[in-house]
């Protein structure tokens, strides 16, 4: 969450409201949050992907107790609106993150909405999930021209400092 200066002077709210009560935030958080144990990936807005970001790390948290664990089922059944993912979550994702102490989701930026409000939006996804990447993994590639013409110019440069000193 970003420090403003609405942070700042609270007035006790810890949370950000995104327009809604107290109940239909949570309503929406948790539909968010069980869309994304399905899909593994969904596009949402900036705000409320930032904002569902803890919970699905909290949720992958308490997934890797397992499933005799009763706080762990307790907050998988709260947080998951359609109960036949509970098993995904305990026997997918908590083994996929097992090694993993934090940072089991990625969060990257996209285009703005164009058709009605002009939203900042984002997409969420879980690490190592079955799509493509978003954005390609860049790969150093020392065959192009550029790093060819670049390997050239060190190897002449380290020559001229060699034949100096």
């Amino acid at each position: 969450m970003r420090l403003t200066l609405q942070m700042l002077i609270s007035h006790g709210r810890v949370a950000r409201r995104m327009g809604l009560g107290p109940e239909s935030r949570i309503n929406m958080l948790r539909n968010i949050l069980t869309g994304l144990v399905r899909h593994e990936r969904i596009e949402t807005t900036w705000a409320r992907a930032d904002e569902v970001r803890f919970y699905a790390e909290k949720l992958v948290d308490y997934a890797k107790r397992g499933d005799t664990d009763e706080k762990a089922m307790k907050m998988a059944s709260f947080w998951l609106t359609e109960k036949d993912l509970v098993p995904k979550l305990f026997k997918v994702l908590a083994p996929r993150f097992e090694t993993r102490p934090k940072g089991y989701t990625r969060m990257v930026r996209i285009p703005n909405r164009e058709n009605l409000d002009r939203a900042k939006m984002a997409v969420l996804e879980y690490k190592g999930n079955p799509f493509p990447p978003l954005y390609p993994v860049k790969k150093s590639n020392e065959l192009t021209l550029i790093n060819q013409l670049l390997r050239g110019y060190r190897e002449d440069r380290a020559q001229q400092f060699a034949t100096k000193a």
